[in-house]
């Protein structure tokens, strides 16, 4: 582990620095086991985690004993984090808030289920910002999770600890999910691949079932596209959306040359920060080269999505404060919710009004996002609005009108896939000035991972990700 500028944990051990498919594949042929895997990424969870705490809960005694007879699958053995919003039986769910009693949960959730039926090894949970409501994983009144390729910056949100785990080679994919960039976000941040699914493709999970516009999605972070592929590929098996397109395996570059729309500024008005449109303006430039066109573009959403959606992030605030105790047992504890939390929860009070022109809206926009895009095959746009900053920046101990100042201009590309339900995938095409990866966003219309997969393979090839072992 390098204590310096980065702390990761990639070695010379059985893991090396393998992706899942080729550790699947090792353990299909009887070459290495799960109980080897499972011990090779203990250590190295040991190693990273005093310093970036990704860890929320660690199950490793019996992950230890259940990978003598692992679960069959095509992932089989392959050892792997779940994040710490989705119940796995016998282990915690706390969604990363204090207030909720440290209790083990009864029963697989409904993605879990999924998600273990392709042959996955639980180590434990990734730490989360408090339900997910924040862009970075830091906390109210303890250290914050930070970022493998510099301790002193964010690894985003909210599936950041899964991020800093697979970006510091503790394991080489992990679960996440996606209400606003969850996925994309500390993918972006911590030089990961992260595809936001189209809504429907997986399982749902327990919470999104329960919301009035299905802005949650689950998915993966992993350092290759081939490991989000087969693992999209694999969940197919087990469960077929027939409301979206077959998507089968993907396993290169497609032949057919596309027609790209160019996004560089967000409907926000807030200019994006210099290091990032450069990362976007290149990844343009790599394109054209391949034969792909790539056209300046302005997505035809209206200002009022900005304030849309942060009412509805209210409302989920309000959903946990007010029915903590019928969600999350008789001890939870909402005096202990964190400042972003309560303030979520108190703005949606005052602004009760405007929920159904809200509803109302969102839903036209889910009902348009198929003719929004016209004649292109994808859009290109960052993923965030800057670089990625110092912990701190967006701490939930920031004054709230502060706070959510800089989140809107932070997110101001990720939450219009959530609420058209299209896909959309964060890839680590740039670097910033500090040396801390900057993620490009590429959007398909709806149930068009397929392009999106193809996209990528070629773009991983003809620039190749920056490696955190290359520091």
């Amino acid at each position: 582990m390098d204590i310096g500028s980065t702390v990761h944990a990639f070695g010379d051990d059985v893991l090396a620095d393998r992706d899942a498919v080729a550790l699947a594949d090792l353990v299909r042929r009887r070459e290495l086991s799960a109980v080897e895997l499972a011990e090779a990424a203990i250590r190295r969870s040991e190693k990273v985690q005093p310093v970036l705490r990704a860890v929320a809960w660690e199950d490793y005694e019996r992950a230890l004993a259940a990978a003598k007879e692992p679960r069959e699958g095509p992932f089989s053995g392959v050892p792997v984090f779940v994040k710490d919003n989705t119940h796995v039986k016998g282990m915690p769910t706390r969604f990363g808030s204090q207030g909720i009693p440290q209790m083990p949960a009864a029963v697989d959730g409904s993605f879990a289920r999924q998600f273990l039926s392709l042959g996955f090894h639980v180590l434990g949970k990734s730490s989360m910002p408090e339900f997910g409501f924040n862009s970075t994983t830091e906390f109210q009144g303890k250290p914050p999770t930070c970022n493998p390729w510099n301790p002193a910056y964010s690894c985003g949100g909210s599936s950041g600890g899964a991020a800093a785990l697979v970006a510091a080679g503790v394991v080489p994919l992990a679960h996440g999910n996606d209400g606003g960039g969850s996925i994309r976000i500390p993918a972006a941040c911590c030089g990961l691949v992260g595809l936001k699914p189209s809504r429907g493709r997986l399982v749902e999970g327990e919470m999104a079932r329960t919301l009035p516009i299905k802005i949650v999605v689950e998915g993966v972070l992993t350092r290759s596209v081939r490991d989000t592929a087969h693992f999209l590929a694999a969940a197919e098996q087990t469960y077929r959306n027939p409301n979206l397109p077959s998507l089968g395996l993907v396993e290169g570059p497609g032949q057919r040359r596309l027609v790209i729309g160019m996004i560089l500024d967000s409907i926000t008005q807030i200019p994006t920060g210099s290091q990032t449109r450069m990362a976007v303006e290149q990844t343009a430039a790599i394109l054209e080269s391949l034969g792909h066109r790539v056209e300046p573009w302005q997505a035809p959403i209206p200002v009022s999505f900005i304030d849309d959606f942060a009412d509805y992030w209210n409302f989920l605030g309000f959903l946990v404060g007010w029915f903590g105790r019928l969600q999350f047992g008789k001890e939870f504890r909402a005096d202990r919710l964190d400042n972003l939390t309560r303030n979520l929860a108190a703005s949606f009070r005052r602004r009760l009004w405007r929920m159904p022109g809200v509803l109302y809206r969102m839903r036209q926009i889910a009902r348009q996002s198929f003719e929004r895009t016209g004649e292109y095959d994808l859009i290109l746009s960052p993923v965030l609005g800057h670089a990625t900053p110092e912990l701190g920046y967006l701490s939930p101990e920031l004054p709230f009108p502060e706070l959510i100042r800089r989140l809107t201009g932070y997110v101001g590309f990720t939450p219009i896939n959530n609420a058209s339900g299209e896909p959309a995938i964060s890839l680590p095409l740039a670097q910033s000035d500090e040396g801390l990866p900057i993620g490009v966003q590429l959007s398909a219309r709806m149930g068009d991972e397929r392009t999106l997969l193809e996209i990528a393979y070629e773009l991983e090839q003809a620039s190749p990700w920056h490696r955190i072992t290359d520091r």
